[in-house]
């Protein structure tokens, strides 16, 4: 079990468990389909980069339940590409 999901400190981050299992969800089809991690995730699995990008604000969820990437000044990667659009 991930520790991370224990604690309810990531549940009122992102706005409540349902919120949290959609964008856990969306992220995770993004890594499979290609997106970088936007933590150092040297050795971890996709689902501990997910909660460590959660975590350190990196991605939420927008109105649309879409995954928005925090704007950040200390992550200086190029925007998440939306394949849904093309």
């Amino acid at each position: 079990m991930y520790d991370e999901l224990k604690e309810e400190e990531i549940v009122r981050k992102v706005g409540g468990r349902f919120k949290l299992s959609t964008l856990i969800q969306k992220r995770l089809v993004q890594l499979n389909q290609g997106a970088r991690p936007l933590v150092e995730g040297n050795g971890l699995d996709k689902m501990s980069i997910v909660l460590q990008e959660i975590l350190h604000d990196k991605i939420f969820l927008d109105k649309d339940s879409k995954v928005g990437v925090s704007s950040s000044p200390d992550f200086d990667a190029p925007p998440e590409l939306d394949l849904d659009s093309v």
